[in-house]
């Protein structure tokens, strides 16, 4: 499986307000999330997409065993139902924001 990766337009700003507005329209929500040195996140897996983007720091990822190093303004797409996990690499404190996929509700489903 081949991560797939995308760089953060730099004319555009790297916060929670412009993140969530741009990937509301690609139907994800957002959060950010921080992380001190050295935290681990490990064996995640989400029944929905996920999308997560540097925000400061250095963070690694790894889903369905491939790894990769993330720095500000890298973003990552997690498949649903992918085991992945994440960590604080650098020695300063990392902050990221993630995002799911939103399901539209079905028709007799609400």
């Amino acid at each position: 499986m081949a991560l797939q990766v995308s760089k953060w337009p730099e004319c555009v700003p790297l916060t929670l307000e412009e993140v969530a507005r741009r990937w509301a329209q690609e139907g994800f929500d957002c959060a950010l999330w921080i992380d001190p040195p050295g935290q681990a996140w490990i064996d995640f897996v989400h029944p929905t997409d996920e999308l997560v983007l540097v925000k400061e720091g250095t963070m690694e990822f790894e889903v369905e065993g491939e790894r990769i190093i993330l720095h500000p303004g890298d973003q990552l797409f997690i498949p649903a139902g992918k085991r992945h996990s994440a960590w604080n690499r650098g020695q300063t404190t990392a902050s990221w924001f993630f995002g799911y996929r939103q399901q539209p509700v079905r028709v007799g489903e609400a």
